[in-house]
């Protein structure tokens, strides 16, 4: 196994060496010319592999080895293995170490090999480079499959396509969690749902998946239990119980166990819910690490407009009247004849103190999340609500209950939500010499992530998998493909590129899903009652010719020799879709892409840089430097961050992505440090009206780590 190497690192003396954590601290440090020292950061990264990954590596004779000693030992799988020829496997391991990668810097070095690299169980020890990582992962998700296997070794080491965090730490190991990124679970007002749903959250936390949980339909605090007043106690105490299992359960302590809960709001305990983060809450009601997430309708912003007050509806009276839970039912349209109903209880709060009070928690927490629900399900192609999402807000699946009997078991298996998650690096996908054969690649890695799924400690989960293969590709390095084509973050270019780029991608997600279920001979279950199957989905590609709306972005696709489907070429797809089907309910969802954004080079998600060079805290290391990918001394005004940009033109960017994305989008809003509630609040108009779905955190600019800023500090001058 050889390590990966980058520039000579720097000399200082006769066999002296800098440490690598003094030269990437230099980054920040304009060199006596004013120029941000570039050349130091590469330094720290080779010297950061020769001091450290290098002396503690075990060595192989050869690739063989190396496996039949991983595979006796208990760090690999030999399952995945066993499913190809020893010369294959031998081919794939030489093509990934040939592939010629570098780490381009030192975080990323230093996230690969921290959080990804195969230890020794005592840690003293790395037992694989970053080839050897791609290559399992490779071997895995492609399950016997050579041309599969192949493929994914191009698409990963030329960082076209990375898996996310679960797929890409896990895959091959035998001591490991699950592949899978998140889960989504619904509780029903009863104790045997909220039992069960907590065991739930318990048995995904210790696989490594984040856990979203839907309070909606709980009754609220004072609501009658078999007829008796002021019995329930509400969702605080829930809340309270679900923190407590996510400290408790964590993946083998590679991840942290971590969870979110959502609630409609016009829940009668809103308030509550939200009252929860304050920073001066009683620590009986206080949520710490648990993120807290808000349903909101149409009729919500209707009500604050009007300056009305909004009615919270006991979820108890709703479903006894209705006989449908609440999170099941459409608030803004049946609004008016919900608060005519005098047998459903209700009470009133001020729309606007509502839109003012979430203002105020995001102001000093970031939370909660907000899910705009009728944009979701005005956009959701397939039948039935969708009332939740995830840990990051892009998951956006319909769900059903399950019901059960006094020992917890099941009488009626639901179908709850996992997703499994991996993107494509945008600079290096439109270099790549087919797109349409990457798109259809990441697809078909992320669906093997479904196939080899099987969560069956939590059937509900399993279960809805199994209907749906649901998977979600995202994307990543949006602002450094923009930068690095002298293109303006939030520009007429800018949202024209993100428009297409994104139409471009839907074409090939779907056309590779649907040769999947011609191959496999099957859809997704529920295809038949979806808008796919009527061919109404492909309606806003085929009543137009959609192509760039400006001269660049036409050049850009013309150039990279990525063609932009035809009105024709959608019209051939529904058809072919109509007639066979889809294979995954749900192809696409934008994550926020943290730690693999590092590792593949590539700016987070599609959000701007939060700035030119990122200082972060890591562990005892203490603060490394980071710098924005692709950026240059020739191209640093294109790297404008993110609180500079504002609000509107981040929102007007994920709202040409949007459109063309099946679930979600992880969407954080930044502010400076100036802004007030009442700019947080206009900003959440400003996402509903763009038809933004979802909103994740919201950052406000803070001082320099430490408080201080540093004389000739690049992060603190630029």
């Amino acid at each position: 196994m050889t390590i990966p190497t980058t520039d000579a690192p720097e000399v200082t003396g006769i066999g002296e060496r800098r440490d690598y954590h003094a030269l990437n601290a230099e980054l920040n440090l304009f060199a006596a010319d004013g120029s941000i020292q570039f050349d130091k950061d590469r330094q720290a990264t080779q010297a950061y592999l020769d001091q450290h990954v290098a002396p503690n590596t075990k060595r192989f004779d050869s690739v063989w080895e190396r496996l039949h000693w991983l595979v006796d030992n208990d760090y690999y799988e030999k399952d995945f293995l066993a499913a190809y020829s020893e010369e294959f496997v031998t081919a794939v391991y030489e093509r990934a170490e040939n592939a010629g990668h570098r780490f381009q810097t030192f975080l990323g070095a230093f996230k690969f090999f921290t959080a990804y690299a195969l230890k020794t169980f005592d840690g003293s020890q790395y037992l694989e480079g970053y080839p050897q990582r791609v290559a399992t992962t490779a071997l895995y998700l492609g399950h016997g499959d050579e041309v599969l296997a192949t493929q994914l070794v191009d698409e990963m080491m030329s960082g076209r396509f990375q898996p996310a965090t679960p797929t890409f730490l896990n895959a091959g190991k035998a001591q490991r969690g699950e592949l899978v990124s998140c889960f989504l679970l619904r509780m029903e007002d009863n104790l045997e749902s909220i039992g069960r749903s907590v065991n739930s959250a318990l048995q995904l936390s210790k696989r490594g998946g984040g856990v979203a949980l839907l309070l909606s339909n709980l009754r609220e605090a004072g609501a009658p239990i078999k007829k008796i007043e002021n019995q329930a106690s509400g969702v605080v105490p829930v809340m309270k119980i679900l923190e407590d299992s996510f400290s408790y359960a964590n993946q083998l302590g590679a991840r942290q166990g971590a969870g979110a809960v959502y609630l409609h709001a016009h829940h009668p305990d809103i308030l509550r819910f939200l009252d929860t983060k304050r920073e001066n809450a009683d620590e009986k009601i206080r949520i710490k690490t648990l993120s807290l997430g808000v349903v909101i309708p149409d009729v919500t912003f209707h009500l604050a407009k009007a300056n009305k007050d909004m009615n919270l509806f006991s979820p108890y009276d709703v479903e006894r009247e209705y006989g449908t839970p609440l999170s099941d039912l459409s608030v803004n349209d049946h609004y008016d004849e919900l608060v005519a109903n005098p047998r459903i209880r209700k009470s009133t709060i001020k729309a606007r103190e509502f839109f003012k009070t979430l203002a105020e928690l995001q102001f000093e927490s970031g939370y909660p999340y907000v899910l705009f629900e009728d944009t979701v399900n005005r956009a959701n192609p397939l039948q039935g609500r969708i009332n939740m999402s995830n840990l990051c807000s892009e998951i956006l699946q319909v769900n059903t209950p399950s019901r059960y009997d006094g020992a917890i078991g099941y009488q009626e298996v639901g179908r709850d939500i996992s997703c499994n998650l991996g993107s494509l690096n945008i600079v290096a996908a439109m270099a790549s010499p087919d797109f349409s054969a990457t798109v259809e690649t990441a697809v078909r890695a992320l669906t093997s992530v479904s196939d080899q799924t099987n969560v069956d400690a939590v059937p509900s989960v399993a279960a809805g998998n199994e209907a749906s293969h649901a998977i979600g590709l995202g994307q990543m390095n949006l602002h450094g493909y923009l930068a690095s084509q002298r293109i303006h973050y939030g520009s007429e270019e800018g949202i024209d590129f993100t428009d297409i780029y994104f139409l471009t991608v839907t074409y090939h997600a779907l056309r590779a899903s649907n040769r999947l279920a011609i191959e496999r001979g099957k859809a997704f279950e529920g295809f038949e009652t979806s808008s796919y199957a009527d061919g109404s989905y492909f309606d806003k590609y085929t009543e137009k010719e959609w192509q760039p709306a400006t001269q660049r972005v036409r050049d850009l696709f013309a150039s990279a020799g990525v063609a932009i489907p035809s009105r024709d070429d959608w019209e051939k797809l529904r058809d072919s879709v109509t007639e066979h089907g889809i294979y995954n309910a749900y192809l696409q969802a934008i994550p926020p892409t943290g730690s693999i954004s590092y590792v593949n080079n590539s700016t987070a998600s599609i959000h701007p840089v939060a700035a030119k060079i990122e200082i972060r805290k890591e562990g005892k290391l203490g603060r490394v430097y980071y710098p924005a990918p692709h950026m240059t001394h020739d191209n640093l005004e294109f790297y404008q961050d993110a609180y500079e940009i504002g609000y509107e033109k981040i929102i007007d960017t994920y709202a040409a992505a949007t459109q063309h994305v099946d679930q979600g989008l992880s969407l954080t809003l930044f502010f400076r440090d100036t802004a007030t509630t009442r700019d947080i609040n206009k900003a959440q108009i400003y996402a509903w009206r763009s038809g933004i779905k979802t909103l994740y955190y919201i950052r406000l600019r803070q001082p320099a780590l430490g408080g201080t800023e540093i004389e000739n500090c690049v992060s603190c001058a630029l």
